[in-house]
């Protein structure tokens, strides 16, 4: 929702209930992704199934949502048409939260690209709002900071 990126994988949540997991895990399977390592303790403690496409090689992260801020960004995502199909993507202000949680530095380079690419149309006091309630759910106090430094750096 920002600058496209070359990137090395493919990130998606999805809602999937317990009882449907082994029908989704053969579902990939039929449509050519294989698990890059079978390790349940894995998923369980992530919350991600590791794929691997076996035609293209590109690997898949299928990140289960859980009760809370993922259900929240599932129900706010937008739908974008990819070749005619209707692809639900990460709102532009929840991708910024997520980039700002991971932290890393390509992650920090994606806040600035998303905040050049929509500033004008962001929901900034969403982007805070989120931001001050992961700080107070993970007792931390910098992810407010690092977003307000990118935000000034626009200006």
């Amino acid at each position: 929702m920002g600058r496209p990126r070359l990137t090395a994988d493919v990130d998606i949540t999805a809602e999937i209930r317990f009882e449907r997991l082994d029908n989704f895990l053969e579902a990939m399977k039929r449509q050519g992704f294989k698990l890059r390592f079978d390790d349940r303790e894995f998923v369980n403690r992530t919350r991600v199934f590791p794929f691997l496409h076996d035609r293209t090689g590109v690997p898949l992260d299928v990140v289960l949502a859980g009760p809370g801020l993922e259900e929240e960004f599932l129900d706010r995502a937008i739908n974008v048409q990819f070749e005619g199909t209707a692809v639900p993507v990460i709102s532009p202000e929840d991708l910024i939260v997520t980039k700002v949680l991971a932290g890393r530095s390509k992650d920090i380079e994606d806040v600035r690209g998303v905040l050049r690419e929509r500033a004008e149309s962001l929901d900034i006091s969403r982007i805070r709002g989120t931001l001050r309630l992961l700080e107070e759910a993970l007792a931390q106090s910098d992810l407010l900071v690092v977003f307000e430094t990118e935000l000034e750096k626009l200006r």
